[in-house]
């Protein structure tokens, strides 16, 4: 993982995170969809120069796991072990994931102080002892309502199935231990009401008030009939359920009853993003249990939606599991992290096609904007011999672009570092990309060349300024996002010697013109952009 060791050193950090993935397989694009939303959302807050914190995870406990690890035969800590070192970190890694932060639910760090949390409730008289007996789907180790299950049909006729995974659900009996959670309903409702932003999208809002509107049942919080868990402190034949383990690794992780300066400068998290399968978890249960045992809730809870392939959820069960890699390795990483957010609206679920990625690419990486990088540099190289010129004759054309340019970094900056609108924080971005290609080719350079007097070099040294300078602020912009790309304009621009470090640049400041100094030497790189190779056949 490319740790960033943003850790506060005095105020709130600005703490995200993605939901810990279950290890019971290699992670997909849905996966990775959520991370690299909360990784470009956080380095926009660094861009701003926030303190920032970033956590994701794994969630290793569980008769998912157990039972996967078993038809691997392996014992589930190996599962783990293999699953996390050999697929997971290392796509994160590939991804460009800055995350400061890898939370594991098996370490001890986590483990110790899930059972302190447990016991405090215990001790509270928040949880209580009794029988249960009630469908239960594996895939999402979570008891179901008979009013949410589907009928089978084919080979699982006459069967109860999971809506979400589509497969049978198992009737279980057992003794447990219970969280009262049906005494939360009024105190979350009134919680909803007074802050309407704290689930995300205004849909999966209205979803969990009407849920909760119907009253809620008491929570089994132990299992007694498997030991891959967390024992339960005060009894040993039981292990905490998954669940409750999982959701408290937003707490564990930052140093919960372990280092008070760490949690009190970090918790609660300011956005859980989640996949919206897995909401009521998060923003019903999560913050009942923080309200149980006296703890500040999130600041709000964002759900995703799902990616579709052909018109069904991205997951392993209906092989539509494609990986990453097979992506990064023919559009490349960067393209790979812009496409998503840009092509699907955040909160809704989207559509993924190998044709549609390459359409993009070539229209609006390729032609638009590293064409853009591109001939600007070309152009100081032939007509300047590389050292940016002075802008001294602005016009209306100027003023235009210099309006632009402070329009999209305002609007980009409320969109996504507000609003969790990466795809209308990118489309701010590309609108001005396109108005400068505008510019130019309404200016035309190139003609302007042609006439030497001192006026023609005045207006052709401020056209290619302007342009210049524009996308000084679009590699800033673009960082989060595109950080090896936005690298390679920063390089391009001379704007390392002259500025300093990209990472430095500020969000909010880099619509203010004419940071990009005269005299700054521009070089040509290499294409942002590469044309694309034909599709691989498989």
């Amino acid at each position: 993982m490319a740790a960033t060791g943003s850790e506060k050193q005095g105020g709130k950090a600005y703490y995200v995170s993605t939901p810990i993935y279950y290890v019971n397989d290699a992670p997909h694009l849905g996966h990775a969809y959520t991370t690299v939303a909360g990784d470009v959302l956080t380095r926009w807050h660094r861009q701003r120069g926030e303190k920032v914190w970033y956590l994701t995870g794994t969630d290793e406990h569980g008769q998912k796991i157990m039972r996967t690890a078993n038809a691997n035969g392996v014992s589930p800590q190996e599962w783990c072990d293999k699953l996390v070192e050999e697929a997971w970190k290392p796509l994160w890694e590939h991804l460009e994931i800055a995350n400061d932060d890898f939370i594991r639910t098996t370490q001890k760090r986590h483990t110790d102080r899930v059972q302190e949390f447990v016991q405090d409730l215990y001790d509270k008289g928040e949880i209580y002892k009794d029988s249960y007996e009630g469908p239960y789907c594996v895939g999402c180790e979570e008891y179901k309502l008979p009013g949410e299950l589907l009928d089978g049909e084919g080979e699982y006729a006459g069967q109860k199935l999971c809506p979400i995974h589509k497969k049978p659900v198992e009737l279980l009996e057992e003794e447990n231990y219970f969280f009262k959670l049906s005494e939360y309903a009024e105190k979350l409702l009134a919680h909803y009401e007074a802050n309407p932003g704290f689930i995300q999208p205004e849909s999966a809002r209205n979803e969990v008030v009407n849920f909760v509107r119907q009253g809620l049942q008491d929570l089994s919080i132990s299992r007694s009939t498997f030991d891959w868990g967390v024992p339960v402190p005060w009894d040993a034949g039981h292990v905490i359920y998954v669940w409750i383990d999982a959701l408290l690794n937003y707490a564990t992780a930052v140093g919960y009853n372990e280092n008070p300066e760490k949690f009190e400068s970090t918790f609660p998290a300011d956005v859980h993003l989640v996949g919206k399968d897995i909401l009521r978890f998060h923003a019903i249960i999560w913050p009942a249990m923080l309200m149980a045992n006296g703890l500040p809730l999130p600041g709000k809870v964002a759900a995703n939606g799902w990616l579709m392939v052909g018109g069904e959820k991205m997951s392993k069960s209906n092989l539509t599991g494609i990986k990453p890699q097979d992506l990064t390795s023919h559009f490349g990483v960067d393209a790979y992290r812009w496409y998503f957010l840009r092509a699907i609206a955040f909160g809704q679920d989207g559509s993924f096609s190998w044709e549609d990625f390459s359409a993009r690419y070539t229209s609006e990486l390729a032609n638009d904007y590293g064409n853009l990088a591109s001939r600007v540099a070309a152009m100081v190289g032939k007509y300047f011999g590389g050292e940016l010129p002075a802008a001294t004759a602005d016009g209306e054309a100027e003023k235009a672009i210099h309006a632009g340019m402070a329009k999209a970094v305002a609007e980009a900056d409320r969109k996504i570092g507000e609003e969790l609108d990466f795809q209308g924080g990118i489309l701010a971005v590309f609108d001005f990309v396109k108005q400068v290609n505008g510019y130019i080719t309404e200016q035309e350079p190139w003609k302007v060349a042609k006439d030497t007097s001192d006026e023609g070099r005045a207006r052709l040294a401020t056209i290619l300024y302007t342009a210049a300078e524009s996308l000084r602020s679009v590699a800033v912009l673009l960082n989060p996002v595109m950080p090896e790309t936005s690298q390679k304009l920063w390089d391009s621009l001379g704007a390392e010697a002259s500025l300093g470090a990209l990472a430095d640049q500020r969000v909010q400041e880099s619509g203010e013109w004419g940071g990009l100094p005269a005299g700054t030497t521009v070089t040509k790189g290499a294409v942002l952009f590469p044309r694309l190779e034909e599709k691989p056949t498989a």
